[in-house]
């Protein structure tokens, strides 16, 4: 089959998913040279909506229009961050993800004016931040620091930041990289310090399923241990049926020598309470570890934990 001459990929409209548009073209022009592309922007409902996303029915307020402009027949392929894809509910019918990219940093960074670490900050110092993954964590490990509402791109963020709305911001590494933007970071958290989003740091790249010269285009940009890792956590998170006010997190990580082993976590709000499961995949494939650590979470409480959150 021959490959399109033109692959039209729509985005969201805000620099990092440009940014994250841009490695997708220059991946694809050194995989297939005669390939042009052309970007289709799109403004979503959450880019523009700065309140409660669960108004807006969660995550999905990222990727609705982009998915209707790919249905409509408006674009070929969507460029997305697992993290907004909802993983509770099946992706739109008539489309698939074709290949997930090389996974880059999963962490969340510290960016304070004055330099000071997270075990540094004074009591009183407002976090910016509206993830109640972040908030959850924050509550159990620093109870004296505060965290304020803030919403909006990377760079807006910062701009809040030098106003005054908030002392220090958390963002995500793989988000300031693709921005360029690490000049900024105070301090990279680790993943036992702030354990990260389901699908963090890996692009997805969807197509209509019946659009199979788009598929076979793009489908040799994935990567194996991204698609495993991806299928693992998204699993996970459609067994556990979490909503958006739901602060739960974890990752799946391939071993040098193969092996896939999935962490995750389950908090109250107020981090009072933390649900732990780490499991190894052995002879299972990468979606039944992640049933089984939903399993082991909800056989500690998990559903009764998210169905007493509001949403």
């Amino acid at each position: 089959m021959s490959a399109p001459e033109l692959i039209r990929i729509v985005s969201r409209s805000s620099p990092m998913a440009l940014a994250q548009v841009e490695r997708v073209r220059a991946e694809l022009a050194a995989l297939h040279p005669g390939i042009r592309t052309e970007v289709v922007p799109v403004t979503t409902s959450g880019d523009r909506w700065m309140g409660d996303l669960a108004k807006l029915g969660g995550k999905g307020a990222f990727t609705k229009e982009v998915d209707a402009a790919l249905l409509a027949g408006e674009a070929d392929l969507a460029v997305h961050c697992v993290k907004d894809v909802p993983a509770d509910r099946p992706l739109p019918a008539g489309t698939t993800f074709a290949a997930f990219l090389k996974r880059d940093d999963i962490r969340d960074a510290l960016i304070h004016p004055g330099g000071l670490t997270l075990d540094e900050l004074p009591a009183g110092t407002r976090i910016g931040t509206s993830s109640v993954r972040r908030i959850a964590q924050l509550a159990a490990s620093h109870p004296e620091l505060e965290c304020v509402p803030m919403r909006g791109n990377a760079g807006r963020r910062m701009e809040k930041l030098a106003a005054g709305d908030a002392d220090a911001l958390l963002l995500a590494v793989s988000g300031l990289e693709r921005i360029d933007r690490m000049d900024v970071v105070t301090e990279v958290l680790s993943v036992e310090a702030m354990c990260p989003p389901i699908g963090a740091g890996i692009l997805a790249l969807q197509c209509r399923e019946d659009d199979t010269r788009t598929i076979d285009a793009v489908s040799g940009l994935g990567d194996p241990e991204a698609w495993r890792e991806a299928t693992a956590e998204r699993m996970f998170l459609h067994v556990l049926q979490g909503h958006c006010n739901s602060p739960i997190a974890g990752y799946a990580r391939c071993e040098r020598g193969g092996e896939l082993s999935l962490r995750a976590r389950v908090f109250t709000p107020d981090g009072k309470t933390v649900l732990n499961a780490h499991e190894w995949a052995g002879p299972l494939d990468p979606a039944t570890l992640g049933t089984s650590v939903a399993v082991t979470l909800l056989r500690q409480g998990a559903r009764e934990l998210i169905d007493s959150i509001a949403h």
